[in-house]
């Protein structure tokens, strides 16, 4: 499923329009609060351009930990188009499975991430244990079309013999484990059919 014809695609994407409506909203939000300095988390970053974005306003160094190796080749391409090799490490695992995979970072970004792991609060509790001060991330929203739309892919996914599924997850059970560890909203928006968030603390 995301392997590296779709990272191919996504760096052309990148190098074309820049970050896609959900990822913009995110380095928005981030920029906003003012990266400078800061050390950045990505989960499930795949090419890694949206860190690309947080490093170019000021972030001082990136961590992308990704489960699939197929972004590799395009993300290194791209890191040293950019001149940012040096700046990124780039991880692979599982953070829910992997604890000691990640360690702290001023602010965790999770891009379209959550709709593709099964269980929600062992994700995000995972992300709020290693968040100093910000987390921003983009997820469907939980009303009856993503539903219809999320069961249509899933069900063309096994009919094709593809066992990867996303979920749309309740907004309260994605937000919890954040907020129970002293985490507040303090933005959101809609970015196209996504639902963007930032919580600080």
């Amino acid at each position: 499923m995301f392997d590296e014809k779709l990272a191919r695609k996504d760096l052309r994407r990148f190098r074309r329009k820049g970050l896609d409506r959900a990822g913009r909203g995110l380095a928005d939000m981030l920029r906003r609060r003012d990266v400078s300095g800061r050390t950045v988390l990505e989960v499930g970053g795949g090419i890694g351009a949206l860190q690309v974005e947080l490093l170019r306003a000021g972030a001082s160094r990136a961590t992308n930990v990704e489960l699939s190796p197929g972004y590799e080749s395009a993300a290194r391409e791209l890191l040293d188009e950019t001149a940012l090799s040096d700046s990124v490490d780039r991880l692979f695992g599982d953070i829910v499975q992997q604890p000691e995979l990640a360690t702290e970072a001023d602010a965790v970004v999770l891009n379209r991430v959550v709709c593709c792991y099964p269980d929600a609060d062992a994700l995000m509790t995972a992300v709020a244990e290693r968040a100093r001060t910000a987390i921003a991330l983009s997820f469907p929203p939980d009303v009856w079309l993503a539903r219809l739309v999320v069961s249509a892919g899933n069900l063309a996914l096994r009919i094709r013999g593809n066992a990867f599924r996303a979920y749309v997850h309740p907004e309260t059970a994605i937000l919890a484990p954040a907020l129970a560890r002293g985490f507040r909203v303090d933005e959101t928006r809609r970015a196209g059919v996504w639902r963007v968030v930032a919580l600080v603390r």
